[in-house]
């Protein structure tokens, strides 16, 4: 459990990300989309400033995930990530005016249940005693040699 904040910075970086990108979209110049050719229409995107601090907050979110995952099982920080889609949905409404209906609602509080689910059933790596961690590949070959 002690590293929860940091899979929560990971969810809201996450999350920053994609609201900066949608901004970024959303505010392309014209004569940026109209651009003929590809590479420096994709250079352009990328360059534009919501869209760079975008994928700069991305790169941020995957080190601090990659730190996570050093840190905790898969199976217990990556279901954390769908956190993510009830801070956009939340934040896109506020701040882009979306729509957040009955069904989308409902999608969150069983992304909020289920989440809440695998928190109390998961375990961090390092709280468990002498945890090994062996892939298929090390095991049979640890088999092989008993």
């Amino acid at each position: 459990m002690k590293y929860i904040p940091f899979i929560l910075f990971t969810v809201l970086t996450n999350a920053a990300a994609q609201l900066m990108l949608k901004q970024g979209m959303m505010t392309l110049s014209p004569a940026v989309m109209a651009q003929p050719n590809m590479a420096l229409k994709a250079i352009l995107i990328v360059f534009q400033p919501w869209v760079f601090f975008g994928l700069a907050t991305f790169v941020i979110s995957m080190a601090s995930h990659m730190f996570v995952l050093s840190k905790v099982d898969l199976s217990f920080a990556y279901p954390f990530l769908s956190l993510a889609y009830v801070a956009v949905a939340v934040l896109a409404w506020q701040l882009f005016g979306e729509d957040l209906g009955a069904y989308k609602i409902a999608g969150i509080v069983f992304i909020c249940v289920g989440t809440v689910l695998i928190a109390q059933s998961g375990s961090p790596l390092s709280d468990r005693p002498h945890a090994t961690h062996s892939t298929p590949a090390t095991a049979m070959t640890d088999k092989a040699q008993s």
